[in-house]
């Protein structure tokens, strides 16, 4: 049972979390031991509260994930972890999560606290609504830069950072979408309500908006933030940027991939790469030139 429990957590998504390191990075305090310590504290503990989140979404989507053809195999839907099981273990870890979180930094544990409850109306109401379902998506994202801001005295980090990650995680949000809709078909609405309310022209207007919005959001951020170099050297890292993103929707429409973004961060050897690389270049422009 402890086996299917911790599948239900989903550890394979915790990736998405490394967004909290956004702000350590930028304000470049990367090599700063207390400011590092706290950050990964907070990351740790934004992993087990998204975990949380995991198992009461699957608890609200039992009856569908069973008849969805990938979603049926998870351990609550198929009956390896038990409901009632489930539940005591997703209020235990919910209270745990935010009394650390308080220890840590009172205004970190309201973030936290805040990003779980609105993914609990996302996952009881709001993921039945088009658009809506994809923009609490992409705040999720932009609250998780914000609890890394709430760890540290920032200094130097820019505002354009959540415009950028609003619009990255729309893009993905939206790419998730298409992917399902292509996946399931014609039988999509008996899965997963919201499909109804889009078609592949639609998603693909949206993903055409948002990522090229995102690579001027982006471009925009490289040479006008204040807490960039004067040199303008960070427009070293577009290109790394923009090759992701046209990687990202390569596979969506060509290898019909990107139902799980993060299943393509952790298996997609180019696209790894070319994150490596920007953050690597990142990483050398902001603390050694």
């Amino acid at each position: 049972m402890l086996t299917a429990l911790f599948k239900t957590m989903r550890p394979r998504q915790w990736t998405k979390n490394v967004f909290i390191f956004a702000a350590l990075v930028f304000d470049k305090q990367l090599f700063i031991v207390d400011s590092f310590l706290r950050t990964l504290a907070g990351f740790a503990l934004f992993c087990l509260i998204s975990s949380c989140v995991y198992i009461f979404n699957d608890l609200a989507d039992v009856e569908a994930d069973r008849q969805h053809p990938e979603k049926k195999n998870r351990p609550i839907a198929s009956g390896k972890l038990p409901v009632s099981a489930a539940w005591t273990a997703g209020i235990v870890f919910v209270i745990l999560t935010l009394g650390l979180a308080y220890l840590l930094a009172p205004t970190f544990a309201g973030v936290v606290a805040g990003y779980f409850l609105l993914n609990l109306a996302y996952s009881n109401y709001l993921k039945h609504i088009p658009i809506l379902d994809v923009l609490i998506i992409s705040i999720g994202f932009v609250l998780r830069v914000g609890a890394g801001v709430t760890l540290i005295a920032v200094e130097r980090f820019s505002p354009w950072l959540y415009i950028v990650m609003f619009l990255l995680s729309l893009f993905l949000g939206f790419g998730k979408r298409r992917a399902e809709l292509a996946l399931l078909a014609h039988g999509a609405g008996s899965h997963r309500k919201v499909l109804d309310g889009y078609t592949l022209p639609l998603l693909d207007q949206y993903i055409m908006i948002v990522s090229g919005t995102t690579i001027v959001a982006y471009s925009l951020y490289t040479f006008s933030a204040p807490n960039v170099p004067e040199n303008h050297s960070m427009m070293l890292t577009i290109p790394f940027l923009v090759y992701a993103i046209f990687r990202y929707l390569y596979l969506i429409e060509v290898e019909h991939a990107g139902g799980t973004p993060e299943e393509v961060l952790l298996s997609d050897r180019p696209f790894q790469i070319s994150m490596l690389l920007w953050a690597v270049t990142v990483i050398i422009i902001f603390y050694f030139s």
